[in-house]
C-alpha cells in the first residue's frame, strides 16, 4: 500500500499523505514521508516541499491504539519525521487542507511554512488520551501562537479552526479554498524571494509574567491532578518551552510522555477510545446496506419521547410525535421548546436554530399522520400490555419496510416483536435519560431483527451522535441488568450499617459521576419500583430489600416530588440528607435483626465494583454483548462511570480476576452470600490467570 503519493507542480515536490480516513501516522505513513523528503533533498530540480493532506485530515495524528505498541517507536519515529522536517535544507510547507491533530499539527509545526484552510480543525487532543504531545508538540506550539494559547490548546485538548488561530500567527496563509495551490504558490516566492527557512525551535519567547502564569494554570487543574495527571505535566512541558533551551525541553517533553504512557490513566483512556470506536464493529452487519431514514416518528410526548425527538431534529430529520391526548402532546412539545430555549440561553444555540428545529418537530394524534415514517420509535409508558397495543396499532398503520423500534429499557423484545407480522422490522433503541443528552444508544437485537435493520440503526446512532451498542435480549440488556445487580448490593448495605449520603459520597469519590440513590432520585424512584415489582412476581426466590419499597410507598419519589432519599427544597436540586429515611433505614435494619456495623468506604466501593463486574461475566457469557470492552462503553458513555477507570471491565482486569474472585468469597461469609456466588465465566478466566481482554481476543 503506497501511504503518500509523491508529484511535483513544477520546482515543488508534493507529497500527499494518503493513509485513510484520517492520514493516522502510523509507521507506514511517517516512512512514506521519509522517503519523500529524501527523494525532494536529492532531486537537483526540486527546490521546494508541500506536505499535503487528503481527503477529509490533513492527519489527525497517532492513532488511539497505536500508543504503547512497538510501531509507535519504530523507525523512523514521529520526533525523527518532525526533525528531517525541520532540518531540510530546502523549504517545507504544510498544505493543511482539513483537521491537523496531534501528531499531525507536530508535523505541521515543523514545517517551515504553513498554509491553512479557514475551517481546518488545529488542536492536540492527546490530553484527553492522559498524555501529551510527544514529538516536540508542547515545544513549538508556544513558539509559533504564545504561551497561554498553546497551554489552553494543549491542556484541554480542544480544537480551533485555523480561521479562529489566524491572529496568533499560526498559519502564513489562510484560504477558504484552494490549499494545495496557495501552498504551492506559496514555495515559489518563498524560492524567489529567498525566505529564510523558519524553524520554530530557534524562537525564543520572551514571557514576562511566566511564573504567577504557570503558578496559576497549576492551581486551575489542580482539583483534577489526582485522577488526570496528564494536565499538570502539560503545564509543565510549555513551561519547560519558555524557560529552556529547545533541545532541554524536548527532552523534558520526551520523559514526562513516557511517564503517562505508562500511567493506568493513560491506559483507560486509550482503551476507552478504541472500545467506543469498536463498539461499532458488528459481525454480519457490515454487508447489510442500511435502510434509507428519511422521516421519523416517535410515539409518546414524555420525557423521553421528547427528548428522542430532539436528536433527529438536530440533525434535521423531520419528526412527528404522536400522543393519546392534545393535553398531552401540547405539554410534550412545550417542553421540547423549553429544553431548546434553556440551550438558547446558555448561547449553544442561536434563535434561527431553535426555531429550524421546532419547525422539525410536528404533533398529532392520529396514526394515520405516521404511515409514511421510515423508522417509528416507541417511548410509552413501561408496560409490556402498553406495549402490546401500540405496536399492534403500527403493524396496521406503518409503511411495508419501515423499522418499529422500542424504547423498552428492561421487557422482553422478542415478545414485542412478535405483536407485529414482520418482527424482522423491530429492533430495541434504548435511549437513556436524558435522551437529547446521553450519548449512550443500546441497540437491542432480537431473535429476528434483520441484518439491515441493525445496520441502519448503528448508522443512526452515529448520525444523531449517540454511541450505539448493540446488545442482545435478556432483563435489562446490558446496562439496566447491570445496574439492577449494583441497586441491589447497594440497597443491602443500608441493611447492614451505612447511609444513602455514605454509599454516595464513597463512588462519587471513586469517580462516578453520581452514586446509587443520586441517580435514582434524578431519575424517579417508582421507576426503578416499577421494575422490582415486576422482578417479585418473576423471580419470588431472588431477595431485595425492603427499604426501597418503603421509600416509595410514601410517595418520595425523588426529586420531582420533593423527596426520595435525599429532600429537596423547591426549585433546588441539591440532596439534602433525610432524617426519614434515616429512620426507615434503622428501622428495616432492627426488623431483620442485623446488628449495625461500621462499613468502610473501601468496602462500600468494592461491593458496587464486584457487583457490577459479576453480571458483566454472566451478560459476556450468555452473549448478551458481543465484547467485554462493549460493556465498559455502555458504563462510560450511560452510567457515569469514570473514563480514567476505563470502565468495569478494564478496571476488574487491572485489579486482577483472581482478587475479583477473592473478595466475592470474603462477602459471601456475611449478609446475603447467595448473592456473591461468582459468574461461572470469571471463576475461570481467574483460575486460567487469564483477563476479559483475553476473553474479548478468543470469543
Amino acid at each position: 500500500m503506497a501511504f503518500a503519493d509523491y508529484t511535483s507542480e513544477g520546482a515543488v515536490a508534493v507529497i500527499t499523505l494518503k493513509n485513510p480516513p484520517l492520514n493516522a501516522l502510523g509507521v507506514g505513513l511517517r516512512g512514506a514521508i521519509a522517503a519523500g523528503l529524501g527523494r525532494a533533498a536529492a532531486d537537483e530540480s526540486v527546490t521546494a516541499v508541500v506536505i499535503a493532506g487528503s481527503g477529509s485530515a490533513f492527519s489527525g495524528g497517532v492513532d488511539a491504539g497505536d500508543y504503547g505498541r512497538a510501531d509507535l517507536s519504530a523507525a523512523p519515529s514521529l520526533a525523527d519525521v518532525c526533525l528531517l522536517i525541520e532540518n531540510s535544507s530546502k523549504p517545507v510547507i504544510a498544505a493543511i487542507n482539513a483537521a491537523a491533530l496531534g501528531g499531525g499539527l507536530e508535523i505541521a509545526l515543523a514545517c517551515h511554512y504553513r498554509v491553512a484552510a479557514a475551517r481546518a480543525l488545529i488542536g492536540s487532543p492527546e490530553v484527553k488520551l492522559g498524555i501529551l504531545p510527544w514529538a516536540g508538540g508542547t515545544q513549538r506550539l508556544p513558539r509559533l501562537i504564545g504561551p497561554e494559547r498553546a497551554l489552553n490548546m494543549i491542556v484541554s485538548g480542544n480544537s480551533s479552526s485555523a480561521r479562529d488561530l489566524e491572529e496568533y500567527g499560526f498559519a502564513d496563509v489562510t484560504v477558504d479554498h484552494g490549499v494545495l495551490p496557495a501552498a504551492v504558490d506559496l514555495a515559489a516566492r518563498i524560492v524567489a524571494d529567498k525566505w529564510p527557512l523558519k524553524k520554530l525551535r530557534d524562537v525564543r519567547i520572551d514571557f514576562s509574567n511566566a511564573e504567577e502564569f504557570f503558578d496559576f494554570a497549576r492551581s486551575a487543574v489542580a482539583p483534577l491532578a489526582r485522577n488526570y495527571p496528564a494536565p499538570p505535566k502539560c503545564i509543565d512541558a510549555v513551561e519547560a518551552a519558555v524557560r529552556r533551551p529547545f533541545d532541554e525541553g524536548l527532552r523534558m517533553e520526551k520523559v514526562l510522555f513516557s511517564e503517562l504512557l505508562n500511567s493506568p490513566q493513560s491506559k483507560a483512556l486509550r482503551h476507552a477510545v478504541v472500545a467506543t470506536r469498536l463498539a461499532s464493529t458488528v459481525p454480519g452487519v457490515p454487508g447489510a446496506p442500511p435502510r434509507p431514514v428519511k422521516s421519523v416518528a416517535v410515539i409518546g410526548a414524555g420525557t423521553m419521547g421528547g427528548g428522542i425527538a430532539m436528536n433527529f431534529a438536530n440533525v434535521g430529520i423531520p419528526v412527528t410525535v404522536l400522543e393519546t391526548t392534545r393535553a398531552a402532546l401540547d405539554k410534550g412539545l412545550a417542553t421540547v421548546r423549553r429544553n431548546y430555549e434553556n440551550t438558547l440561553k446558555k448561547s449553544r444555540l442561536s434563535k434561527e436554530d431553535v426555531d429550524s428545529r421546532m419547525s422539525a418537530i410536528t404533533g398529532t394524534l392520529s396514526y394515520d399522520d405516521i404511515r409514511d415514517a421510515d423508522l417509528i420509535i416507541e417511548a410509552v409508558f413501561e408496560d409490556l400490555q402498553v406495549k402490546k397495543q401500540v405496536f399492534e396499532k403500527l403493524d396496521q398503520a406503518a409503511k411495508t419496510g419501515a423499522i418499529l423500534a422500542s424504547n423498552t429499557s428492561t421487557l422482553d423484545l422478542n415478545a414485542i416483536a412478535n405483536f407485529t407480522r414482520r418482527p424482522h422490522d423491530v429492533v430495541g433503541l434504548h435511549f437513556f435519560s436524558p435522551a437529547n443528552v446521553n450519548r449512550l444508544l443500546e441497540i437491542v437485537r432480537g431473535a429476528e431483527t434483520a441484518a439491515d435493520v441493525l445496520a441502519t440503526s448503528l448508522a443512526l446512532s452515529k448520525q444523531i451522535r449517540k454511541v450505539g451498542v448493540v446488545a442482545g435480549v435478556c432483563d435489562g440488556f446490558i446496562g439496566n441488568r447491570m445496574m439492577n445487580a449494583y441497586f441491589r448490593q447497594m440497597e443491602f448495605l443500608l441493611d447492614a450499617g451505612t447511609l444513602p449520603q455514605q454509599i454516595d459520597k464513597a463512588l462519587e469519590k471513586f469517580g462516578f459521576a453520581m452514586g446509587p440513590f443520586r441517580v435514582s432520585d434524578l431519575a424517579g424512584n417508582d421507576i426503578l419500583w416499577s421494575i422490582r415489582k415486576r422482578l417479585y412476581v418473576e423471580y419470588p426466590d431472588r431477595v431485595f430489600s425492603k427499604t426501597p419499597d418503603r421509600i416509595c410507598e410514601l410517595g418520595r419519589f425523588g426529586q420531582k416530588t420533593g423527596g426520595g432519599w435525599y429532600d429537596y427544597k423547591p426549585g433546588d436540586r441539591a440532596a439534602r440528607p433525610s432524617d426519614l429515611v434515616t429512620k426507615i433505614v434503622f428501622e428495616e435494619a432492627e426488623r431483620l435483626g442485623i446488628p449495625r456495623r461500621a462499613v468502610s468506604d473501601e468496602e462500600i466501593v468494592d461491593r458496587a465494583l464486584c457487583a457490577l463486574i459479576n453480571e458483566a461475566a454472566r451478560i459476556l457469557e450468555e452473549k448478551i454483548a458481543l465484547r467485554a470492552s462493549d460493556i465498559d462503553v455502555v458504563y462510560l458513555t450511560g452510567y457515569g462511570f469514570p473514563d480514567f477507570r476505563g470502565g468495569p471491565l478494564f478496571y476488574a482486569d487491572t485489579v486482577g480476576l483472581p482478587n475479583i474472585v477473592r473478595t466475592m468469597r470474603g462477602f459471601a461469609l456475611g449478609y446475603q452470600p447467595d448473592a456473591w456466588e461468582p459468574a461461572p465465566l470469571l471463576k475461570r478466566l481467574a483460575a486460567a490467570g487469564k483477563t476479559f481482554a483475553n476473553w474479548d481476543d478468543t470469543a
